[in-house]
């Protein structure tokens, strides 16, 4: 599977719950990554991580019952905190700059870490190599992903968004060859913009997706994204508007699309399964990741 952070997450439980660990891998988007508070923050692959380890937070990100001594601390020195990170999550961010300052790759300090929180499935980063999203408004500001997404709340007008690093960039160990080995290849319900295409922007990936069988679960409902700005940012790119805009962000990628059952008759290019889409639980999840192994099969 590939995967952005929350509605990736959430599938990735699913599928986790409905196949042995052997079986899944889930590649996860780098181009949110950044250095926050001296620390290396992989907000999407800590939150996948986090899910399938069952200590996420009420939101979908961080850690349930964290604290925030640390942020409160930094409030004092007089440091801006509006992004937060919990004790025990920026314990996470701790330990793998750590490793990545002794010269271990972040796929290797991704694998130790997930092993530690018990999670069997295997969580790979879709390069070991840095690839940065960036976003350009419709005022010309260059902003990193965590200052639009975080620091401004998503509310900039999205004119562009590009993968800095990306064409210097290889698939981290192991992505190729669990694509290549796959039975079928599933795109969760993430931003297809700022979430799946910095992964497909990584060489080599698009073109061994494209060679699978593809089953995307659309991450809109009746045209809107739940949480985030995924509607909005695609329709300032330029995609039409709802699971049209999705089946045309996948560039002939997808062979089937899930879309939410109130979106059933919609007329795309693609063969289309309606399902309840909305995953907040395990057993939703994994009643809806039943339904996407089915369609993959």
């Amino acid at each position: 599977m590939l995967s952005g952070g929350v509605g990736g997450a959430r599938m990735a439980r699913g599928l986790a719950a409905a196949l042995p660990p052997e079986d899944l891998t889930v590649v996860v988007n780098v181009g949110d990554d950044d250095v926050i508070y001296g620390v290396h923050v992989a907000a999407d692959l800590d939150t996948v991580t986090y899910t399938l380890a069952g200590i996420e937070g009420p939101e979908g990100w961080g850690i349930a019952g964290d604290t925030f001594a640390t942020m409160g601390h930094l409030d004092e020195l007089g440091v801006d905190t509006t992004f937060r990170l919990g004790d025990q999550d920026l314990a996470t961010c701790l330990a793998r700059t750590a490793a990545l300052h002794t010269g271990e790759a972040l796929s290797e300090a991704t694998r130790r870490l997930t092993r530690s929180l018990g999670v069997e499935i295997a969580v790979i980063p879709a390069t070991d190599d840095p690839v940065r999203t960036r976003i350009t408004t419709d005022t010309g500001e260059d902003l990193s992903f965590q200052e639009y997404f975080v620091l401004r709340r998503h509310g900039e007008h999205v004119a562009a968004v590009r993968y800095d690093g990306s064409t210097q960039a290889s698939p981290a160990p192991g992505v190729l060859e669990a694509i290549h080995t796959s039975d079928a290849v599933v795109i969760a319900p993430s931003n297809p913009p700022l979430s799946i295409w910095p992964i497909l922007a990584v060489p080599g990936v698009e073109e061994a997706v494209r060679v699978k069988p593809v089953v995307a679960v659309s991450p809109l409902f009746g045209g809107r994204a739940l949480k985030g700005p995924a509607d909005r940012v695609m329709g300032t790119l330029g995609l039409p508007p709802g699971n049209a805009g999705i089946v045309a962000a996948y560039r002939g990628l997808v062979s089937t699309l899930v879309v939410d059952v109130g979106d059933a008759d919609d007329a795309l290019d693609v063969a289309i399964a309606a399902r309840d889409t909305r995953i907040p639980d395990l057993a939703s999840a994994t009643r809806l990741a039943h339904d996407v192994l089915e369609l993959a099969s």
